[in-house]
């Protein structure tokens, strides 16, 4: 599991970014990869997972 923090997220449009902390790169996250909902400035842990356009961030839950 990766870990990041939530660099934005759009509810009404249901997707937004996580910046990884190891790679420092913005990772793609849809409402469809979360595991419970996330605002702007949560940690959280994720997987990396190839999607459409790149990579995207799936099973994203908060990490205290």
């Amino acid at each position: 599991m990766k870990t990041g923090t939530v660099k934005f997220f759009n509810e009404s449009k249901g997707f937004g970014f996580i910046v990884c902390d190891d790679s420092k790169k913005d990772v793609f996250v849809h409402h469809s990869g979360l595991l419970e909902k996330v605002r702007e400035n949560d940690r959280v842990e994720f997987e990396e997972m190839e999607g459409r356009k790149g990579i995207n961030a799936v099973n994203v839950k908060r990490v205290q």
